[in-house]
């Protein structure tokens, strides 16, 4: 199967079966979605959620949770991984989006991995989810996922996937079929014992031939 027809099929099956997918995370603004981002890596986006809603209503805006101390943070958000880092985080970026930008969060990619604790990966969830652009995050599932479905060729980085996945995902579909990678990683084709028999796009995955075939 050529690569482009490989992508048509991933699409067309997603865009009928799941053609609204979206993010996990609950939040009620872009700079409670990008708190919860930061949260959310190398952590469940379940654990996450129930965090957040204390932590919110504390601190809603980057403007409440500037002027909160690192400790006030970590007290609500210690059952997260990596909670002492993220804190210090929270509070830094927080107190620079106040600083620089007003209170709110920086609207493109260059602004946006300049604030504490936020990577490219966060910087591109923000730009598909918050700001409706297209943009592809790639985390470990989309990661995992694109390889082994074969998507990506000598993807070495998750940088190389997303070069890869934007040159060959219309820009229409870009931000969904992140979502659409990212759930089927989550749900489906899973680290270990991926679940292929529940799998609707196996007849295009490169490691279900080589395991079935």
């Amino acid at each position: 199967m050529k690569l482009k027809d490989k992508y048509k099929r991933l699409i067309d099956y997603f865009a009928e079966n799941n053609p609204n997918a979206s993010s996990e995370l609950a939040y009620g603004s872009p700079f409670q979605l990008l708190v919860a981002v930061v949260l959310s890596a190398q952590c469940t986006d379940k654990r996450v959620n129930m965090v957040t809603p204390k932590l919110f209503e504390r601190y809603g805006s980057a403007e409440t949770m500037s002027q909160s101390s690192v400790d006030e943070i970590l007290a609500l958000i210690k059952s997260i991984s990596y909670p002492n880092s993220k804190a210090k985080h929270l509070s830094e970026m927080s107190k620079m989006i106040v600083a620089e930008f007003g209170g709110e969060v920086p609207r493109t990619m260059e602004e946006l991995q300049r604030l504490p604790g936020v990577g490219r990966k966060t910087a591109n969830v923000m730009m598909a989810v918050a700001f409706g652009q297209p943009a592809m995050p790639v985390d470990t599932h989309v990661f995992r996922v694109a390889a082994r479905i074969g998507l990506v060729e000598n993807a070495k980085t998750p940088l190389d996937t997303e070069l890869q996945l934007t040159e060959h995902i219309p820009a229409k579909w870009l931000s969904t079929a992140h979502h659409w990678l990212l759930l089927h990683g989550r749900y489906i084709c899973t680290a270990h014992n991926p679940h292929c028999t529940e799998c609707g796009i196996r007849e295009i995955c490169d490691d279900f031939k080589k395991t079935k075939g």
